[in-house]
């Protein structure tokens, strides 16, 4: 059974659970379910895993951003291709998260609604558009990387990782030694993420048992208007560009990928799906092999429109929930940390989980 079933399966039965003790009164103040279980164990295992999130962030951000930077290969011989191809996976993981919003904002998902759990909660002001892009450059990266500061930790990252690739030969031991450390933290993501399902059903039990069935409907809220983001951008935006720059029928193009398609839903993991998209591009839609076998690894590294998507909602989302205000500063900060970060996002199960908090940190907003 896959990641995201099992994940599914503790959604669910954690929405049951919950229910269970909220219809039932038993999460009323002094009762011991409510003060053992909903307060005791499930507070705690919680709390456990969302410190374990947190504790990959920065690792998993700084070296994964070198290595999809020096993934590249060299700066120089890089060409017109892959300087094509970088722009627009940049442009499109951009729209993506733009139509997310804008999408999320004009129903107002969220809104109208209090976490009276979390109502002690106050979230830092969100600074003014100049003070963040002063910030992007860092005066300190060790204080950057200390404080969970994002958008400075991925502008070094990404910076170090070019000046890795314009050293070349010298510089290999250095990029070995960030792949080694990457695909340490990996490692440990994939070890976090194996709890997940277990994490995610103790976390909706209490949120379900404390809030009841209003958050449940603000949940099918946040389920709909996901589905309703991915799908334009599927058949929309990404038709449109299909259409542009290459003339082909989309209809056609949809046809001849939906093995590929099949198997990444099936998967939830780019990485997995990059022989399969390579056989499909090159033996049923023609392209070039030597193009296709840099622009599909490629894309799988950096073109993370599926991920940006769920950030972009769910930032929203949760903003709403807790009375946050972020305005266009707010916004358009979340899109520049969505876009840089899906140059270092590792295209496997899970990961998007812990790039979503990063966001969360950047703008404010409580992981929990």
């Amino acid at each position: 059974m896959g990641l995201t079933i099992k994940v599914l399966l503790g959604v669910v039965f954690g929405i049951i659970i919950g229910l269970i003790i909220n219809l039932s009164g038993l999460n009323a103040e002094g009762h011991w379910v409510n003060t053992y279980l909903v307060d005791g164990l499930f507070l705690v295992i919680g709390k456990l895993f969302i410190n374990a999130l947190m504790m990959l962030v920065v690792p998993l951000v700084f070296f994964s951003l070198i290595c999809g930077v020096c993934g590249i290969g060299n700066i120089n011989t890089l060409g017109r291709v892959g300087g094509k191809a970088f722009l627009l996976y940049l442009m499109t993981t951009a729209v993506a998260i733009a139509v997310a919003i804008s999408l999320s904002v004009s129903v107002g998902l969220g809104e109208g609604m209090t976490l009276v759990s979390d109502a002690t909660f106050s979230a830092k002001p969100v600074p003014p558009l100049t003070e963040v892009l002063i910030n992007i450059v860092p005066s300190n990266p060790v204080q950057a990387m200390a404080n969970g500061d994002m958008l400075p930790l991925i502008f070094f990252s990404i910076l170090l990782g070019i000046s890795m690739l314009m050293v070349g030969e010298k510089a290999k031991p250095f990029v070995r030694a960030a792949d080694i450390a990457n695909e340490i933290m990996m490692k440990m993501v994939m070890m976090v993420m194996a709890v997940a399902p277990y994490a995610v059903f103790v976390l909706i039990s209490r949120s379900v048992a404390e809030l009841g069935l209003d958050l449940l409907n603000q949940l099918a809220g946040y389920v709909l208007v996901l589905i309703a983001a991915l799908l334009f951008h599927l058949f929309v935006t990404l038709m449109l560009v299909l259409k542009a720059f290459s003339g082909l029928n989309p209809l056609i193009f949809l046809h001849k990928m939906r093995g590929a398609q099949i198997f990444a839903f099936s998967t939830a993991s780019s990485n997995a799906t990059i022989p399969i998209t390579l056989r499909a591009v090159t033996q049923r839609l023609g392209v070039n092999n030597s193009v296709a076998s840099f622009t599909v690894p490629f894309g799988a590294t950096i073109n993370m429109d599926g991920t940006a998507i769920m950030q972009g909602v769910a930032t929203v989302f949760i903003a709403n929930l807790y009375g946050v205000e972020l305005g266009m500063t707010g916004y358009l900060t979340v899109i520049m940390m969505s876009v840089l970060a899906s140059i270092g996002t590792a295209g496997v199960p899970g990961v998007g989980l812990i790039m979503l908090s990063m966001v969360f940190v950047q703008v404010g907003l409580p992981i929990e």
